[in-house]
Parts: structure tokens; sequence; C-alpha cells
């Protein structure tokens, strides 16, 4: 296939992503970014064909200034795009299926202990509506093991405060119903009465507003909590993500089958959600060390 033909079909991968696959839109933003990167190497490239040996060309140009965490992604992000290519009849064969695809480490999730979350969430200033807006945010986190994507994603309409429960649409667009408890319901209660305040309260209005009263962004979220991080002195260096593997290792840690944790974290496969067993074995040891008469 010629580079210029896949310019074009790479609008149409774009639009495959979001409207048949309905992916995150974070998903989506990684995939473009890997394609038009190597679009750009193809299109700067004296050949007009692409095939497989453009692709090893591609990887052997990038490999040197990439983790392998890195580069797996954009070479897992090129054959998804060729896989697309034939499966549409754009093309007889997937170029792509020739290159393999690097090992990494699998590293275990970070997440704060039960002390460092209390610390993180009770920190949080009481007074001013954006504290407010902080507080329910990160208890409503905490509360269901929600992404943060998912979270800025609910409207008001999804939250159901008398039933303790929200409406998520996760990966793929699969809708799941996630359980909260008193404090995030609090914490919900409060900012909801701020919103109907400033005129912002409607069914199909975004839960989580910024200042000029537009949804939160991911960016905007993020810089929220490493802000705070740093204010409450807690310097493990934790994303977004790590309230939901908090969520997860606390409630293992609690006694919770990994099945139950598994749909509420909207995992498709159990594996995905086995890596947590990794981090509770620490908490087994150390009962096991206590508790064994003969250690």
């Amino acid at each position: 296939m010629d580079k210029h033909t896949l310019r074009i079909l790479s609008k149409e991968f774009y639009k495959y992503l979001k409207m048949e696959k309905n992916a995150a839109f974070n998903t989506q933003r990684a995939y473009k970014g890997d394609i038009e990167e190597f679009l750009k190497f193809i299109e700067e490239s004296p050949d007009d064909i692409v095939n497989h040996q453009t692709i090893r060309s591609y990887i052997v140009n990038i490999y040197k200034d990439l983790k392998k965490s890195s580069l797996s992604r954009k070479i897992s992000s090129i054959k998804v795009f060729f896989k697309f290519l034939k499966r549409k009849g754009y093309t007889d064969e997937n170029t792509a299926l020739v290159i393999k695809t690097p090992k990494i480490e699998k590293h275990l999730p970070k997440f704060y202990t039960i002390d460092e979350m209390f610390h993180f969430l009770d920190f949080i200033p009481r007074e001013g509506w954006l504290n407010i807006r902080n507080r329910a945010i990160f208890e409503l986190m905490y509360s269901t093991g929600m992404r943060a994507q998912e979270v800025l994603d609910v409207n008001i309409d999804n939250l159901k405060i008398d039933g303790m429960w929200v409406k998520v649409k996760g990966k793929g667009g699969k809708e799941r119903i996630l359980p909260f408890g008193e404090k995030a319901k609090n914490a919900l209660e409060e900012y909801l009465r701020v919103l109907k305040e400033k005129g912002k309260y409607s069914a199909k209005s975004p839960l989580f507003i910024n200042q000029r009263g537009n949804r939160l962004s991911y960016r905007g979220l993020l810089k929220i909590m490493k802000k705070h991080q740093i204010k409450a002195q807690l310097f493990k260096n934790l994303s977004l993500h790590g309230i939901r593997h908090s969520f997860a290792t606390h409630l293992l840690d609690g006694g919770a089958d990994l099945r139950s944790i598994q749909e509420l974290l909207g995992h498709a496969k159990l594996s995905t959600t086995q890596k947590y067993t990794h981090i509770s074995m620490d908490k087994l040891m150390e009962v096991y060390d206590k508790s064994h008469p003969r250690r």
C-alpha cells in the first residue's frame, strides 16, 4: 500500500475508534498519537510503498529513545491499525503481523496505604466551592474505584444520592452500577447544594465542572491531585489511577473476593484483576509472620 493512501485511511481508522469501537477518549488520543508519528516517518521516507520492512525501519529508528513499555504500545497501535485495514478490505494482508512486540516487565500498581488514603482525603480543605468539589471527586473515586475519566464523564442524572449508587460508562461503552459509601454521599450532597446555588444543576449537566462552568478535564483533575499531594506532604509518586489501585487493594485486604472486585472495576478479564493478589501477598506474609508458631 502506498503512503498517501495510508494517510487517507488513517482518518477512517480514527472514526472507527470513536464511532464503532467506542474507545475511551484517552485511548483514541494514544492511538492517534502513535499512528501520526508512524505516518510522519513514512512520509519522510523516500520509498512510496509501505511494507513490513518500512515498519521494521520505523521500529529501529525509535528503539533507542523509548522504554520497552512505550515501544510495545507503539507497535501495538500499528498492529491494530493494519488489522483494521485488513478487516475492512483495504488490504489483503496484515503487514504488521510479522513485527514482534517486546516483552516488558510487569510492574505492580502503586497505591496508598489506608492511612495515606485517609490523610489524602481528610487534608482537603472544607472552605470554598472548589475544595468542596475536589472532596466530592476524590471521595467518589475512592469509594467506587472508578477510573478518573469515568468520574469526569458522569452527569448529574447518573447519580442516585438516596440509593447511594452511580451509573458509569466504562471502556467500550459498557455500563455498570457502582455503590458508594456514606462519606462519599455526604461530600456529594454538599457539592450538589453548591451547584444549585450556582445555577449549574440540571439532569444532563456534567457533575464535575471547572471554574468556567464546563466539564472538568482529565488534565485539570491531574493538576488538582498533584497540587494536593504536595500540600498534604504525600510524596509517593501516585497517579490518578493510583486511587483506583488503592480501592482494589484495600477491598482485597479487607476480605472481598476477586470476582466482586472484578465487577466493581469493570475488568473484562479476571486476569486483569489478579495483579492485586500480588500486592496483597505482603499483607498475607505479615499475617503469617505474626501467626505461625514456627516461622
